[in-house]
């Protein structure tokens, strides 16, 4: 069950990432509710996505997997450093766009 923390991460932060690009890709003026809608949905994504690796890492405790988590560790932090980066650019983007179409 506990591998489904690894699953999930992966397919949250996936969503994360879409759903600013689809906000991108829509040609039609939205709403600016909309943007917000999606906006936090992606930021939530994110966050889960998140927390699921740290409850994983919290299991990898919890069973004393010492070695696993000094192998993974590191590319963990990578991995969660640029989901949240690219997360917040997409968001940033977004927004930037989405104003310049509402002028």
């Amino acid at each position: 069950m506990i591998g489904w923390l690894n699953i999930g991460s992966l397919v949250l932060g996936l969503i994360a990432w879409i759903l600013p690009v689809v906000v991108l890709m829509r040609k039609e003026k939205s709403g600016n509710n909309k943007l917000v809608v999606f906006s936090i949905l992606s930021f939530s994504c994110c966050g889960v996505a998140l927390c699921f690796q740290m409850y994983y890492n919290y299991h990898l405790v919890i069973i004393e997997d010492w070695s696993a988590l000094m192998d993974t560790m590191g590319g963990v932090a990578v991995a969660a450093t640029v989901l949240l980066v690219v997360t917040i650019a997409l968001n940033t983007m977004t927004l930037v766009v989405n104003r310049k179409k509402a002028n």
